[in-house]
């Protein structure tokens, strides 16, 4: 694909006639994330400041070909399931659902043709597919919507992000490495160790959903082994997420033009 160099903008940072004339060729990006525990360890923003980094990282890269706007980060998320630990601010799943058709018809109100919902938490995953499904049968909109984990999975599995843990889990060995990349100041040490004993290789999907009361809570609210994490494996990680993100806005351009 070829273009003139761009930049990205900050959605919250222009004006309303500045946005006008950005939705006419810009492609939006709207990262979702979530405010709840993530162990004893790791800050209640995890997912947010994790997901907000590398959405506007990669519309950063990706802007130096497209045109890009980066909407403000959806803080909070559909976390129910870890109410029990305190430290979390949580939607049910009917309001989350219903505050992001909110957010997206007010984006098409901009002008906004072209979106891409960019998740950073488990729990909203669905929740994001079933508003994108049902906005383009309502506006005339392209939308996209993925987690960056899925995205960026061929190239973490690569890097053996899988192997001793979790990929991407909760609050264990990937995410402890991801925010000792970004923010090693949030995080508590020493950190949890845990014996994993999970498969190494990817797995196949699962022939079921299963979903188990009192889980979260068995597992103390955080997944494999936050112990063996490092700042050079998130700083690893972190670029192999980046770099795929901005593949797939550049492909999610092409593909919508």
């Amino acid at each position: 694909m070829t273009g003139q160099r761009s930049s990205v903008h900050l959605f919250h940072e222009l004006t309303r006639d500045d946005l006008r004339v950005a939705s006419v060729s810009a492609l939006l990006i709207l990262p979702i994330a979530a405010v709840e525990q993530h162990g004893p360890h790791l800050p209640v923003g995890a997912d947010w400041i994790i997901v907000e980094y590398v959405a506007r990282a990669a519309a950063a890269a990706a802007a130096q070909r497209i045109p890009m706007v980066v909407a403000p980060t959806l803080l909070f998320g559909s976390s129910d399931h870890h109410l029990p630990f305190g430290g979390t601010i949580s939607f049910s799943t009917t309001v989350y659902y219903q505050l992001l058709v909110d957010i997206v018809t007010s984006l098409s109100a901009c002008g906004f043709r072209r979106m891409f919902m960019l998740n950073g938490h488990g729990g909203n995953q669905e929740i994001m597919q079933l508003v994108a499904r049902d906005m383009a049968l309502r506006h005339p909109l392209r939308i996209g919507a993925a987690s960056y984990w899925e995205i960026a999975r061929a190239r973490l599995i690569a890097l053996r992000a899988h192997h001793g843990q979790r990929l991407p889990g909760h609050a264990g060995g990937f995410e402890s490495a991801l925010m000792l990349a970004l923010r090693p100041e949030l995080v508590r040490l020493p950190l949890p160790s845990r014996a994993w004993t999970g498969e190494n290789e990817p797995l196949a999907a699962d022939p079921f959903r299963l979903e188990t009361h009192g889980f979260w809570q068995a597992i103390d609210g955080y997944s494999d082994n936050p112990a063996q994490a490092t700042a050079a494996d998130g700083r690893m990680y972190l670029d192999a997420i980046v770099d795929a993100v901005t593949h797939a806005l550049l492909e999610f351009d092409t593909v919508t033009r």
